[in-house]
């Protein structure tokens, strides 16, 4: 496959089909929270009637889930088979969903046929990011939106918390070259021994009415102990991960044919909402 990494590819296939992301796994206020604060930005009135539209890395079908029963039919794309088919399941009763096996670089749709489309947490874990962005924007209809959720450089923390990634950046390094076995049993023990605490202490100190933000893993203060076993796993175990910042986001939107860019200032960083360029607007 093109703009495919297979050991990527393999190793996100392994986390979907291991944390499924089931209607049994979440709560539906903690999948319906999660889904709002990546979706905030979101045009939901701005689609038309019977919109079409594509999940570009579908991974489990988590986002599609919740997207389906919003628009006329979606498409939902994946480079792994493990990932594919948990998909299917979890969408099971969806007769709105069409399901492709293929890469970004290859997306099996014609040219100027989808009413929007989205790609969260995946695009930066893809050899060619940029390349990628000009294959959906191809797909999309003019002015059609385009939500991204790419991997953040800490352009808007601190330096000691940039400090504290780069620790936690050679650690990936090193448990993702191990085997599966190893990897989800290291990632597990984080999650319990690294996320679980601090996530459980901003919880705490938070209903004592101080402030977290700056503290990492803030995030995690209300989100379930699965979704922490999940994020761990996602954070530690793949080998490709790229992070951009904020500037850099907009230019390769820019770049890729997008305009009309704008980003969510809250968490997740960096979320963004483009739309493809109207023909007038391209060159």
């Amino acid at each position: 496959m093109r703009n495919a990494d297979p050991t990527v590819t393999s190793g996100f296939g392994h986390e979907w089909s291991t944390f499924t992301q089931g209607a049994d796994d979440l709560e539906v206020a903690e999948r319906e929270r999660l889904f709002d604060q990546y979706f905030r930005l979101f045009p939901w009135s701005d689609l038309p009637p019977g919109s079409v539209g594509l999940d570009a890395g579908c991974g489990s079908g988590r986002w599609a889930m919740q997207v389906a029963a919003r628009v006329g039919s979606l498409h939902l794309l994946d480079a792994s088979h493990e990932a594919l088919a948990t998909a299917k399941g979890n969408l099971a009763g969806a007769t709105n969903v069409t399901f492709h096996f293929a890469s970004v670089g290859d997306i099996p749709l014609p040219d100027n046929s989808l009413d929007f489309a989205y790609s969260l947490g995946v695009l930066h874990h893809v050899p060619d990011t940029v390349g990628a962005l000009r294959q959906i924007c191809s797909k999309l209809k003019p002015d059609a939106p385009f939500l991204i959720y790419l991997y953040y450089a800490l352009d808007n923390r601190p330096r000691w918390f940039r400090a504290i990634w780069k620790i936690t950046d050679l650690a990936r390094l090193a448990i993702s070259s191990l085997p599966r076995w190893a990897r989800l049993v290291i990632s597990q023990m984080i999650a319990i021994g690294v996320y679980w605490p601090i996530a459980r202490l901003c919880a705490i100190l938070s209903w004592l009415g101080l402030s977290t933000e700056s503290v990492p893993l803030d995030a995690y203060k209300d989100r379930s102990f699965y979704t922490m076993r999940t994020d761990a796993y996602d954070r530690f175990c793949t080998s490709l991960e790229k992070r951009f910042t904020k500037a850099q986001i907009q230019e390769m939107l820019h770049d890729a044919g997008f305009d009309r860019i704008s980003f969510s200032d809250q968490v997740p960083f960096w979320c963004a909402i483009a739309r493809r360029k109207s023909a007038t607007d391209r060159p």
